[in-house]
């Protein structure tokens, strides 16, 4: 049997309300397109809700396993070190959860696909 699965999208966090929405509009997103998961997002800084409180919607939820995906782009510090340190934390509080954490988004081909797409936008403006 498969373990109850849950998704975190987790981004930086920001003084600014407009980019905070942006990272749950994600998260909804996620959420339409993976109706069996449990899909919540968190902030790994200045904005709540935290990677803890996103857990524990989860957990409330009959989690087993936890997959965090960053929103951030290039494997920086907060990829390789401040999401992981976070993830560390949280799994000591709750030791029978699984987590795994995805890589950032990178160099996907898709990304390239944005750019060109942003990009053909311009061209009709």
């Amino acid at each position: 049997m498969k373990p109850r699965r849950a998704l975190i999208v987790i981004g930086h966090g920001s003084r600014e309300a407009a980019a905070n929405e942006l990272l749950a509009q994600v998260a909804e997103r996620v959420r339409l397109r993976r109706p069996g998961d449990s899909v919540e997002h968190a902030y790994m800084e200045i904005a709540s809700p935290t990677l803890a409180e996103a857990v524990g919607a989860c957990r409330a939820r009959g989690a087993e396993e936890i997959l965090v995906l960053p929103y951030l782009l290039a494997p920086g510090r907060h990829g390789a070190q401040t999401i992981p340190d976070q993830v560390r934390e949280v799994s000591l509080r709750h030791p029978d959860l699984e987590f795994k954490i995805a890589a950032p988004l990178g160099d996907h081909e898709k990304l390239v696909d944005v750019l060109l797409e942003r990009a053909d936008a311009l061209d009709g403006a």
